[in-house]
């Protein structure tokens, strides 16, 4: 049985939910394999909004185990306080399983997050301020801290101590910012040890043995492809790698188990925080679709910026990840506007792209060149094949589909966890 792979084709927030849903009792695992705390998923089952930040969808599925790999990081107060509130509400998260390896984030990573951007003023990134991209330079520095290192205290100590040698004389010397001890980061990092044991395993060789057994397996990215460190809007981005290349390295899967790639694409464009958009719309018009579209972001509450859809992004996320199907979702927001406009290529200062400018600067400067499709008036939330849509609706997507270069296989036609159309079996050629 296959390991697919679920990314977000634009900058986030497309409603990845969606597919997990569609696939429903046929996935057995649901792996988190890249970020943190700083995206959200909404997922709304029979009426009932569930807001997750750092578990996986999946542990709203019964019959799923949900695993948090080891390319995530994790704060362990926000883990608790979303299993204590999914727990409240009857759901089971008894089977959820964390990786040994993943990446613990320490209160001085906040710290310096929050602070960092404050000092950049103008030029700052736009971070959720949690953490995550400081959590990720320590692994990168080799001076991160791990779950499994919560189990020894000796060598919990031994890290918190080395990583605050420097860490101290950063926040007192450059921001005036009191030092922080030993004592009151490793007191944090245990509060939870007893009851974090049992969920801890060695994720890579569970999910190889699953595979081995015949399960399937959900690989479910944080962010989205305009969001990876390496392919992404840098330095715009997020810190770690939301391409479907990041479902290996943060999860212990090799590529060779993987056979589908699933891509999320809103129909139309959403970015919070800083950066370059092409699309965005600064009138009415955005507004509309912001507001039509309940968008907010999950985790931060921060609107989010809004524009028409860019298939040249598209297009990248195909190539980058190498898709073998999309799922557009939102559609029913596009309901009764007149005129629908797609972004099929860029100017940049007089020269057409039809592809992602090489440069930073380039897509800067990247003014979209429309083109118009006739929109639809009909509430669509009750389609539940292609042939119900109105035909303008079906129009847009196989436009899309075209302009893309690969089959759009469900379509998401409002909120609710039945609210999606059908049109290729995501598990199949």
């Amino acid at each position: 049985m296959p390991a697919i792979v679920l990314v977000g084709a634009q900058w986030g927030d497309e409603g990845k939910g969606k597919a997990t849903d569609l696939l429903g009792s046929r996935v057995d695992y649901v792996v988190k394999f890249n970020g943190g705390n700083n995206a959200g998923h909404t997922v709304v089952i029979e009426g009932e909004k569930y807001a997750l930040h750092l578990l996986p969808s999946g542990i709203l599925t019964p019959t799923c185990t949900p695993v948090i790999g080891n390319g995530v990081v994790v704060d362990l107060s926000v883990l608790f306080e979303e299993l204590e509130g999914l727990n409240a509400r009857g759901i089971d998260t008894t089977k959820l399983v964390i990786s040994a390896d993943a990446h613990v984030i320490a209160p001085y990573n906040r710290t310096l997050d929050k602070v960092t951007e404050r000092f950049l003023g103008s030029r700052k990134i736009g971070t959720t301020g949690r953490g995550i991209g400081p959590t990720y330079a320590d692994k990168m520095n080799r001076i991160g801290i791990r779950v499994q290192d919560l189990f020894d205290e000796g060598i919990l100590r031994q890290k918190v101590e080395g990583a605050l040698e420097l860490k101290n004389q950063v926040l007192a010397k450059i921001y005036n910012r009191r030092a922080i001890t030993v004592d009151e980061v490793v007191e944090e990092l245990t509060e939870h040890r007893d009851a974090l044991r049992p969920m801890v395993a060695d994720t890579g060789l569970l999910l190889g043995q699953a595979l081995d057994a015949g399960k399937t397996v959900l690989l479910e990215a944080g962010q989205a492809t305009l969001l990876d460190v390496d392919h992404g809007t840098y330095p715009f981005v997020t810190s770690s790698n939301a391409t479907s290349g990041g479902a290996c390295t943060g999860s212990g899967i090799p590529p060779n188990r993987i056979d589908r790639v699933v891509a999320i694409l809103k129909a139309y464009t959403t970015r919070v925080g800083e950066g370059p958009f092409p699309t965005e719309l600064l009138d009415d018009m955005g507004e509309h679709l912001r507001k039509t579209g309940g968008e907010y972001g999950t985790t931060t509450g921060r609107p989010r910026r809004c524009g028409w859809l860019d298939v040249v992004i598209g297009r990248y996320a195909n190539r980058v990840n190498g898709v073998t199907d999309f799922v557009i979702t939102k559609l029913d927001t596009l309901s009764g506007i007149e005129t629908l406009k797609i972004c099929v290529a860029y100017d940049v200062d007089g020269v057409r792209h039809d592809e992602m400018p090489m440069t930073q600067s380039d897509f800067h400067h990247a003014t979209p060149i429309y083109e118009d499709l006739p929109g639809w008036w009909e509430d669509i939330s009750g389609c539940r094949t292609f042939e119900e849509l109105p035909v303008n609706a079906q129009r847009y997507v196989e436009t899309v589909e075209q302009m893309i270069g690969q089959r759009v296989s469900a379509i998401g036609v409002g909120p609710g966890r039945d609210e999606i159309i059908s049109r290729h079996d995501l598990l199949e050629e």
